[in-house]
């Protein structure tokens, strides 16, 4: 972790020099106040040369301490996934705000006013792609090294059942954050739709009303999840009322363990999927890991975690032995 701060900073070292020194240099063929915003109609809005300047410098040396934050919490080193959205998210991000900051200087030079800013055009692609790419080859260039395997012959926890027991094991999570956002949003969805109703709002509440209601679904969908496991597999149903239901035959899983996950080591909170591995990470702690005969995982955080990876292997090795 020590080299990653240390990388870290350098890093923001150079997105800062970058940032300063371009344009510092060009100033004599800069307007002052910049052309900062474009519509389709041209520029629309504009800050000083020092404004700038101090905004997109903060822009890049904020997200650098969040992520040497997010370092020093330690987490973030511990798996491999986690390893590379912290790299890809601290080179993609400087990427970005260097690549806002030079197509601004290049539509704002030898301009006599701002508002004859050139249009920013293919900047704003190219910087989005370059960004994107070297995030992306940051993120698997420094992911490190697989995730420790199992030791070899360790066996998964396994509850004894007895001849012709039937066994269920149900287990339920949520999270306080996301409730209260559904909630909110159905507040607001209610009011925005009324207003509108009524003729109070026109216009942009019309857009605020689908992004409300996009937030609540979103919202009651990942704020709870249940966990059911049976003979017949496992069920996973969502939100309050336990639906959609997603189910998993026992004759896809191989084994399943509990584990100790946080958000940051999966892609962050909500239903996350990367090749080889999926998660339903309602908030960090014990999980439950299923590993398919495919060699994929599901990671699910789910309070009792380790009673049902037992039952669950009991089933699978009751159902082999039959």
């Amino acid at each position: 972790m020590n080299r990653a701060l240390t990388a870290a900073g350098i890093w923001g070292l150079i997105v800062t020099a970058v940032l300063v020194s371009v344009p510092l240099a060009l100033r004599d063929r800069l307007p002052d106040p910049l052309a900062t915003h474009w519509s389709g109609a041209g520029p629309d809005n504009h800050m000083s040369f020092t404004q700038n300047l101090l905004f997109t410098v903060a822009m890049a040396l904020v997200a650098l301490a969040i992520m040497v934050g997010v370092a020093l919490h330690g987490k973030a080193f511990e798996r491999r996934l986690s390893r590379a959205y912290w790299w890809g998210f601290l080179v993609g991000w400087g990427l970005f705000v260097i690549g806002m900051e030079l197509s601004i200087v290049y539509s704002n030079l030898d301009v006599s006013d701002w508002t004859r800013a050139r249009p920013l055009g293919w900047g704003v692609a190219a910087t989005m792609a370059v960004a994107a790419a070297g995030g992306v080859l940051a993120g698997y260039l420094l992911r490190g090294a697989p995730d420790q395997a199992p030791e070899p012959g360790e066996a998964p926890p396994r509850l004894r059942l007895k001849a012709g027991q039937r066994s269920v094991w149900v287990s339920r999570v949520s999270n306080a954050w996301l409730a209260a956002l559904a909630v909110v949003s159905g507040v607001g969805a209610l009011v925005l739709g009324v207003s509108t109703a009524l003729g109070l709002m026109e216009g942009a509440a019309s857009g605020l009303l689908g992004v409300s209601v996009i937030l609540l679904v979103a919202g009651l969908l990942t704020s709870s999840a249940t966990v059911r496991i049976t003979q017949d597999g496992v069920a996973m149903g969502f939100g309050p009322l336990g639906w959609p239901v997603r189910r998993i035959r026992l004759s896809k899983i191989e084994s399943a363990w509990s584990e100790v996950r946080h958000p940051s080591q999966v892609g962050g909170w909500g239903l996350r999927g990367v090749p080889g591995m999926a998660a339903i990470m309602l908030r960090g702690g014990d999980c439950l890991v299923l590993r398919y005969h495919s060699g994929g995982q599901l990671v699910v955080s789910i309070d009792d975690a380790a009673r049902g990876a037992a039952l669950l292997n009991a089933l699978l090795a009751e159902r082999v032995g039959r």
